[in-house]
């Protein structure tokens, strides 16, 4: 079998030495039906490894749990690298960042108030023992030596940019070798002193992370990984965007420049992003660095495979690159397809208010969503109040549209410093407030918060103690779709006022990638044939979601909306595929 190791200049395929070509892509964010065109594509750029995180809290949404659903097959994926012919890398953290909800740790885990993350604390231990046995007993048979793919592993992930725990390193370490784990192991950091020094151990061998400015990152990367391959194990070659601000873009011309410098130098690298993917469902992460910012539903990031699988300037850009320094297949991707375009009428629509999708526990004082169960999207709280006043909240995390008897009266949002609503003078009845858990914080001290209400809760100063909360239970249809058949048939065009569901249905004659414009709505998720495709909101930049061939089907199809604020018009639009790069993605 193949042996990769680290020389002291190389890495060497047996003995020989080798060059990693590799690329980003994350199976969590690609359907799995597409995971072979996006490593084929990845190949006729030029690569010759994949790269992609592991998140823990979708493997193990419950304690005790690891999910290998189709979606989260990382044994499949890693075979489809190999039977492309591809090497590849596995970086199960615990921690990955990945603007990812949390930075891919459990919410069960992030909840619990004894544990210390990212550190030598016991209990965080164990709870990884578990974790790396379930995702090592699929590594392990996989690994180049056994005659998989995989040639090699990292450990922990930036760690020199959260902590200095060598403890905690070791005890990573170790545990990865009594796995089973043979591979060359790497850390990355950013190439600052203090973060190389801090994010690793002399045993592991270190790489860095950046975009620009390769001849002085590399020797500074130099100044601390000795011996052995340069690697920038994240070339970052685009970036993610957030919700509310601009669009980001990355010239091809100056990526591919950038490229050059690095495998000219006879480093290694990691494109990141390859291909970014989609944030599905409730997954995106968010920054809060003094401002709260979540993480948009698209991870086009740029990259050189576009969101929907095109190839971009970048590709072709980066592929001539690559042929500059190693070997790239004549084939080509093959050319863009057009998308569909029609529009569906969401014929039906039900009130939150009227789905029962609201079942609450009562509390004596405000729960946090940690007490609720840490759901993802959405919870809701209701009290009696007696009088209006000045609601006031100690944190709102990270969106809250509160209702009097069901009358919109206000929303409270956290990226914009909110903490307060007046109430009318005379206001009497069951206030109610929806809060949207957005992206759980996925990088610095704020990592794995807890969402929902932080409080106190007062009303001129009063506590507000006695509460009726829950999770809104949308992990299954089921009772929305009940709920929408017994509404009345919503009339063409009509406005839809939040927070309501919506629903209608399309026929294809063939699947294809559907682009859905969701310009006209305010705020939202959409679901297709089941498939959560993630959020909407008018503030952008993102005006389209991408909704793949495999989640449709020839004949009929369904769309179900769940509009938080309103419409202009009860229907949904698809378009054509978005100009690459352009704001509209």
């Amino acid at each position: 079998m193949p042996i990769f190791s680290i020389g002291d200049t190389d890495f060497l395929l047996d003995d020989a030495p080798h060059r990693v070509l590799a690329g980003a892509l994350h199976y969590f964010r690609v359907h799995p039906d597409l995971w072979a065109d996006r490593i084929h594509k990845a190949r006729l750029m030029g690569l010759n490894t994949i790269e992609t995180y592991v998140p823990w809290n979708e493997h193990a949404p419950s304690k005790g749990e690891f999910l290998t659903t189709p979606q989260l097959d990382l044994g499949r994926f890693l075979d489809l690298v190999h039977a492309e012919g591809m090497h590849a890398i596995v970086r199960p953290g615990p921690y990955i960042c990945a603007e990812w909800h949390d930075g891919g740790l459990p919410g069960w885990l992030v909840s619990d108030p004894s544990m210390t993350i990212r550190s030598s604390d016991p209990a965080y231990l164990d709870a990884i023992a578990g974790y790396l046995d379930a995702v090592y007993d699929i590594v392990r048979p996989r690994q180049i030596q056994h005659g998989g793919p995989v040639v090699l592993v990292q450990i922990e992930n930036e760690y020199g940019a959260y902590g200095a725990d060598k403890d905690y390193l070791r005890t990573l370490t170790a545990m990865t070798r009594e796995r089973g784990i043979d591979v060359p192991l790497t850390t990355v950091d950013q190439p600052e002193d203090t973060m190389l020094q801090n994010g690793s151990l002399d045993e592991l061998h270190r790489t860095g992370s950046f975009g620009s400015r390769a001849s002085e990152r590399l020797a500074t990367l130099r100044q601390h990984q000795k011996t052995g391959p340069l690697m920038c194990s994240e070339f970052w070659c685009g970036w993610f965007d957030n919700w509310g601000g601009k669009h980001n873009t990355t010239s091809a011309e100056d990526s591919a420049r950038e490229l050059d410098a690095l495998l000219s130098a006879g480093a290694s690298v990691n494109v990141y992003m390859f291909h970014g993917g989609t944030n599905f469902g409730f997954t995106s992460g968010a920054d809060d660095k003094g401002t709260y910012r979540p993480t948009i539903t698209s991870y086009d990031y740029d990259a050189p495979l576009a969101e929907d699988g095109t190839p971009t300037e970048k590709y072709w850009r980066f592929r001539e690159v690559i042929a500059k320094h190693a070997s790239v297949p004549d084939e080509r991707p093959a050319e863009r397809v057009d998308a569909p375009v029609f529009d569906v009428p969401l014929d039906r629509a039900v009130s939150l208010w009227q789905t029962p999708v609201l079942d609450g526990v009562r509390f004596g004082h405000v729960p946090t969503a940690a007490e609720l169960g840490s759901p993802r999207g959405y919870s809701h709280y209701s009290c009696r109040i007696e009088g209006g006043g000045l609601l006031a909240f100690g944190e709102v995390r990270d969106r809250a549209q509160v209702f009097l008897d069901g009358v919109a009266l206000g929303t409270v949002s956290r990226d914009l410093h909110e903490r307060m609503l007046p109430l009318p003078v005379g206001a009497v009845g069951t206030l109610t407030l929806l809060v949207e858990h957005m992206g759980g914080v996925n990088y610095g001290q704020r990592l794995g918060e807890v969402k929902g209400l932080i409080g106190p809760v007062t009303l001129d100063g009063v506590p507000l103690t006695e509460w009726t909360a829950g999770a809104v239970a949308l992990e299954e249809l089921d009772a929305v779709r009940t709920a929408l058949d017994a509404a009345p048939p919503v009339a063409p065009g009509a406005p839809l006022c939040g927070p309501v569901f919506a629903s209608g249905g399309f026929e294809l004659e063939r699947t294809a990638d559907l682009f859905l414009d969701t310009s006209d709505w305010g705020k939202g998720v959409v679901w297709v044939n089941g498939f959560n495709l993630g959020r909407y909101w008018r503030r952008g930049p993102q005006r389209t979601l991408f909704v793949p061939a495999p989640v449709l089907r020839a004949g009929l199809n369904e769309i179900i909306v769940f509009e938080t604020s309103g419409a202009t018009s009860a229907s949904a639009r698809f378009v054509a595929r978005p100009e690459l790069g352009s704001t509209e993605q």
